[in-house]
Parts: C-alpha cells; structure tokens; sequence
C-alpha cells in the first residue's frame, strides 16, 4: 500500500494500481536513439520499438482501464516527428480500448493531440501524487519517475546492477521503462532526501522482482 492506494510493481518497470484499474509507467524516452544519432552518436534504432513492446505486454498482462506515463515518454520535443509508422502503430495499438494520460515531464512539456490520449501536470489518486519529478516538500504521499533508479548488490558472489522501484510508505520512485533510458543508483545523494526514514529496492531480476534490504545495497 502507498497512503490509501494498493500497488503492484511489476517486472516490466510499471506500476499496476489495482482499484483504480490503471498501469502506471514512466521514462519511455521514445525517440532517444534517434536523437542521439541526430548528434552524430550512432545506436541501433530499435529503442522505441523494444520499449512499446515490453509496454504493450505490461498492457496485455494487466489489461487496464487506464494508462498513465508519469512523464518524459517522449525524448525531446522532435520526437513525435522522428517516430516512424510502425511504432505509431504500437502506441495505437496500446491506447486503443482505454483512457490514456501523459503527464509532462522535463523532456517532454508539450504533447501534441497527435499522440492521442490527454495531458497533464500531475494527477491526484485516493491522496496520491502522482507526477514526474519526486518533491522531497510533497505532503501527499507520491508517485514518481525522473530519476531512473537502479540498486547494486552483490548476489551468489558477483555485483549485479539493475533497474528498480524505490519504495517506502509514503513514496515510490518507478523506474524508467525506456530501452536507453539507464539509471541511477539508489544510494546516490539525489535519493537522500526522499527517504530519509529508508526504504526498499525493489529490483528487477531474471524473471522476478527481488525486494533488496536496503543495507545490502552497494554504491557504484
């Protein structure tokens, strides 16, 4: 439970709220391969396409009334015109038959009616926050991207890192979805003030999700 709403992190990086029926997600980063190449660094282009299949089969799972991205889905503002068709289609594809919610974020403020679904700056849920950048000065408890959180830990005798949700009872900080999006260890200073009473890694495995005591957590 977060505050007065139940919640269920799931292996895909989203966040599934039962009661309200709705799949939270966030840090899609559509686009970032693209905009990278743009510059001259060159990835393969399948970014976009690897993270609306793996959203797509959170939807499948789940199979919400409603979908909200907390915010920077898209990269930066030329997204929407580098999209190709294909993945137009997925996203489609994923928003057809249901409510969809961008809340904006810092890459991505202005989200064109092209994109379908509707816009936000935050949305409040049975007294949750639910936005893109965490607020240490919140008093509602909250939900939250932006910071792409990911846990080290030393497991059967080797350091492995991976992305996770930080979780405690008032906050979650979900981590990002997007394919480049990489993350940010937990035990980084920006962390600090969000937790200040602790919370749990919750990270994601091969195959499950592993719920990390925070003083097993290692530094970078």
């Amino acid at each position: 439970m977060l505050g007065r709403l139940a919640v269920v992190p799931d292996l895909s990086g989203a966040l599934y709220l039962p009661d309200e029926r709705t799949l939270v997600v966030t840090d899609l980063h559509l686009e970032k391969g693209s905009a990278y190449a743009a510059r001259g660094v060159l990835l393969p282009p399948y970014d976009s396409a690897a993270t609306l299949r793996l959203l797509g089969a959170a939807i499948l799972r789940y199979q919400p009334a409603r979908v909200i991205a907390l915010g920077d889905s898209f990269h930066d503002r030329g997204a929407e015109a580098r999209i190709d068709e294909s993945c137009l289609a997925s996203l489609r594809a994923c928003q057809a038959g249901r409510d969809w919610l961008w809340i904006s974020g810092n890459h991505d403020p202005m989200i064109s009616a092209a994109m379908g679904g509707t816009v936000a700056g935050e949305l409040e849920l049975r007294g949750v926050m639910l936005r893109h950048e965490p607020s240490p000065a919140g008093a509602l408890p909250e939900i939250a991207g932006h910071l792409h959180p990911a846990a080290k830990v030393r497991m059967r005798g080797r350091a492995l890192r991976r992305r996770c949700f930080a979780i405690s009872p008032s906050r979650c900080v979900m981590p990002a979805m997007g394919a480049y999006a990489g993350g940010l260890n937990v035990r980084d200073i920006a962390f600090r003030p969000l937790f200040s009473l602790g919370f749990c890694a919750h990270l994601l495995g091969d195959g499950r999700l592993f719920r990390i005591d925070p003083r097993l957590l290692l530094p970078d």
